[in-house]
């Protein structure tokens, strides 16, 4: 029997927390060719039961007006391009240089502020005002720099008020090369997403942290340095990742369909749990993602952190880098720690500050600092 048969049937005796008798069915996507309808209440039922996916239904009306690649082939059909990544670093007295400045401080206000927002689940007026405070936290950071070299855009979903915010470092030889810093900035209580509260510190306020002090970073070396990258660098906020990956499918839909070049796409969701300090690694996913980029990202880790990697899975649609390959875009995805090792408190209200560690998440800001210093000035070619 398909997965499908086996979750049609097993959700008709799970009850609908929030189910109303005319609520809209949803199309999901729970492998690359499994596709199934439920009601939109039975979404939360599957992420209770640990089964991920991607929701596809605006896509998969045939009388959406956006050209749409991955819906016109099978999604296994789907090709990603094999770009050519440093195998050695190059910027190591930089890097390092760059990243002592990280400021634990600041993130620990900077989460202590995510926080405290009653929920960012992304149909929420909560998830909304938390969607603008980190707007006026990355306009404060981007500010310092000449108008004419960044630019800040927020992506508009229509059937949701918390949008995605993009924030693009303009490429000065090769701005059609995009390197994409991605983290999603929703959060979710899954007993009655609606009701609960999400305060969301681990998933995922910690990626969004990590990412915001790595984009502070850049702007600081940006100034001191006043060189722009070859290559276009993105920071990209998403919402309504919790939802089924929804809003960066929006963004990497439409990316496809602009026929964008994305030439890599680092994912950071849940980077400050450490179960076991005696073991303290991050944990790099190898399904799922792009081989050949992953690489690159452990060479990353091997070159600048102080702790190692251990591979490790996490299933079909586990976060955001699964819209980026869905859509042709290399993509790779580091966590916390090996996957059995992440936090088991999220998606609830014990999800907290007090439980994470921000020498870890300065562990994780390294990676991408190291990344986008490595990258923004890489001539990007593909294998033959």
């Amino acid at each position: 029997m398909k997965l499908s048969s086996l979750l049609l049937s097993s959700l008709l005796v799970i009850p609908s927390v929030t189910a109303f008798p005319f609520e809209p069915i949803k199309v999901l996507q729970l492998g690359e060719d499994e596709i199934i309808s439920v009601k939109e209440s039975d979404k939360w039922s599957l992420l209770r039961r640990g089964i991920k996916f991607i929701d596809i239904t605006k896509y998969h009306n045939k009388e959406a007006k956006l050209s749409l690649p991955f819906l016109n082939k099978k999604p296994s059909e789907t090709v990603v391009p094999v770009y050519e990544y440093p195998t050695n670093v190059t910027h190591s007295k930089l890097v390092n240089s760059i990243t002592s400045q990280i400021d634990k401080g600041s993130m620990h206000e900077n989460l202590s502020k995510l926080t405290s927002f009653f929920t960012r689940y992304y149909k929420s007026e909560t998830g909304f005002q938390s969607a603008q405070w980190l707007s006026t936290k990355i306009n404060e950071i981007m500010s310092k720099l000449p108008e004419d070299k960044y630019s800040i855009e927020h992506i508009d979903h229509k059937d949701w008020k918390q949008f995605s915010i993009i924030v693009r470092i303009h490429g000065s030889e090769t701005p059609e090369s995009i390197v994409v810093m991605g983290s999603h900035q929703d959060s979710i209580n899954l007993l009655l997403p609606s009701i609960l509260p999400a305060p969301g510190a681990d998933d995922n306020g910690s990626g969004t942290v990590t990412n915001l002090e790595a984009l502070r970073l850049y702007v600081e070396h940006y100034l001191s340095e006043g060189n722009a990258p070859l290559n276009t660098i993105e920071f990209h906020f998403y919402s309504a990742e919790e939802g089924g990956l929804l809003g960066s499918l929006d963004v990497f839909t439409q990316y496809a369909a602009l026929e964008k070049k994305v030439v890599a796409m680092l994912q950071q969701d849940m980077t400050g749990y450490v179960m076991d300090p005696e073991d303290e690694h991050v944990g790099v996913i190898t399904d799922y993602t792009t081989p050949g980029l992953t690489d690159f990202i452990k060479l990353i880790i091997d070159s600048y952190l102080a702790i190692p990697y251990v591979e490790t899975t996490c299933g079909y649609a586990c976060s955001d880098h699964g819209s980026a390959t869905k859509n042709g875009f290399p993509a790779s995805f580091v966590i916390e720690g090996e996957f059995k090792k992440t936090n088991k408190y999220i998606h609830s209200t014990m999800d907290t500050l007090d439980r994470l560690s921000f020498n870890h998440m300065a562990e994780h800001v390294k990676i991408v600092v190291g990344s986008i210093i490595e990258l923004g000035d890489w001539k990007f070619t593909t294998h033959v």
